[in-house]
């Protein structure tokens, strides 16, 4: 098993113990310590796992986790030296994959690792006509060119691949995508089909997968 671990420690010597054994393992470990640095570098470079300290400089692990979980699905084991049982509830309630004490065996967080990853990767990808789409990583590729999608793009697309052939009207595609009762305007989603399309195209030209029916809405239908 492989994939780009990111690993959010404070603790340099234990980073550094955690990143040789992942590496050991067949993983890429990347290392970040402060807090304020995680969100940014997550958005931009899209790991394939989180390992996430609670205690750290620049922002609290649980407020990370929970910005995280906002836009992305990608699996995130907590570690940390708080063992009570609220702060267990607490993370995983937050979004959290797993949950992991310290003291413990570097063995055993690269095992946890390795049962996450194959949990959330069985069925988490859908695929259709070259198009892949991950939604742990939020990450979508065509004919494996990555679509370089924003979160939103990626939902839309995500939910309408889900449901091919299925119609649905700009106002039930926005109470799916915005989910925390924003004011939007309903031409907020054609900009996003146009720009969905703009992408597509890029890579393959002969690539229709979102077809609009005109006076109802849109729909997601690749062998049309």
């Amino acid at each position: 098993m492989s994939g780009k671990v990111l690993i959010v420690e404070d603790e340099p010597k234990l980073a550094k113990v955690l990143a040789d054994y992942l590496k050991a393992s067949g993983f890429e470990p990347v290392l970040l310590a402060n807090g304020s640095e995680v969100v940014p570098w997550v958005r931009e470079h899209r790991p394939d796992i989180i390992l996430l300290d609670l205690m750290l400089p620049g922002r609290d692990g649980m407020d990370i986790c929970k910005d995280i979980r906002t836009f992305s699905r990608i699996p995130i084991i907590i570690v940390t030296a708080k063992v009570e049982e609220i702060d267990r509830l607490l993370g995983l309630e937050l979004g959290a994959d797993d949950y992991i004490c310290k003291p413990f065996s570097p063995r055993e967080v690269v095992a946890r690792v390795k049962a996450v990853l194959r949990r959330t990767r069985d069925g988490q990808t859908m695929q259709a006509r070259g198009l892949v789409l991950d939604e742990n990583r939020y990450k979508a590729t065509l004919n494996n060119r990555d679509l370089e999608l924003t979160a939103v793009e990626f939902q839309l697309l995500h939910f309408l691949a889900g449901n091919p052939g299925r119609i649905y009207g700009r106002q039930q595609l926005m109470d799916k995508i915005y989910r925390d009762e924003r004011t939007v305007s309903d031409r907020t989603i054609d900009s996003h089909i146009k720009k969905l399309r703009r992408k597509i195209e890029a890579i393959d030209s002969e690539a229709m997968l979102i077809h609009s029916v005109y006076g109802v809405g849109y729909k997601f239908e690749p062998e049309q």
